[in-house]
């Protein structure tokens, strides 16, 4: 077979071909991105600063090295932005360790929280991502919450404003969109969405406030899907688990589906033979 029919030959025609059409594939290889192992890395070095994990002596040398990842990813200018937004991140951070403290009675020790919690490493690489993106830097930033997200099944967007003292409970499948404002002591717990309406306007949408707003000291329990971008939870409000919310609520709010029925058998075969009601709450 000579080698223009070879199979391999044939393949790299087309998708040289598929290439000079300047689709969005093509066009995303020519943008201007920075390498997701350095992102990674970066985000490694800032969170042992962050969390105490290196030595305090260690802090300028270390902060330099920083500065130096930062300035060959983003540029001199941001990378020092970003370095002065550290303490108020740091101070955020402690907030958050003492939410999962206090708001867990499981936990051993603070130490437990920052090695094991995956709230923390969410969190912690949020609050990195959120500060990169405010600078305009959103690949770097999606990349670092990305890579959180698979390490704890934790999905939030960079663009969304977080207060302090922020706890998400065990945290599996949380899914907490860019447009969405939270603000302190508001703690969820796994599998809540704060989410937008399905897009049907397309890039028109950018911009826009698709998300909900969650106000100071508010709980979300497991399952809760609230959606939309005028959807305020007001302050001090409890939501339960598995509600499906779309409209505001005032302040002090408790929001629950209605109680189901146990149907409980006297002999746990047949339900239809002494079979007992039993009403409970939520």
């Amino acid at each position: 077979m000579a080698g223009s029919d070879r199979p391999s030959s044939v393949t790299a025609q087309h998708l040289r071909a598929q290439r000079d059409q300047r689709d969005p594939v093509s066009q995303a290889r020519t943008e201007r991105v920075p390498a997701r192992n350095d992102v990674i890395e970066l985000l490694a070095r800032l969170r042992e600063i962050l969390l105490d994990r290196s030595p305090s002596e260690a802090l300028p040398s270390d902060l330099e090295v920083v500065h130096g990842l930062l300035s060959r990813l983003i540029g001199e200018r941001s990378a020092s932005s970003l370095l002065e937004t550290l303490p108020e991140i740091r101070h955020c951070l402690s907030m958050d360790v003492e939410a999962a403290y206090h708001g867990d009675p499981a936990s051993q020790s603070y130490a437990e929280i920052v090695e094991a919690y995956p709230s923390i490493l969410a969190i912690s690489t949020y609050r990195i991502a959120h500060a990169l993106y405010g600078l305009r830097e959103p690949v770097a930033a999606r990349v670092m919450s990305e890579w959180a997200h698979g390490q704890t099944g934790i999905d939030i967007h960079p663009g969304a404003s977080i207060g302090c003292h922020f706890f998400i409970d065990h945290g599996t499948g949380v899914v907490i969109g860019e447009t969405t404002v939270i603000g302190n002591r508001v703690k969820l717990y796994h599998g809540v969405t704060l989410g937008a309406f399905s897009n049907r306007k397309g890039r028109e949408d950018v911009g826009k406030k698709r998300h909900p707003t969650l106000q100071d000291d508010v709980t979300i329990y497991p399952n809760a899907t609230i959606l939309g971008g005028e959807t305020v939870i007001g302050e001090g409000s409890t939501v339960g688990g598995n509600v499906w919310l779309t409209r505001s609520v005032p302040a002090g709010t408790r929001v629950a589906i209605e109680a189901p029925r146990l149907i409980q058998s006297a002999d746990g075969d047949d339900l239809e033979a002494g079979e007992q009601s039993l009403d409970f709450d939520i």
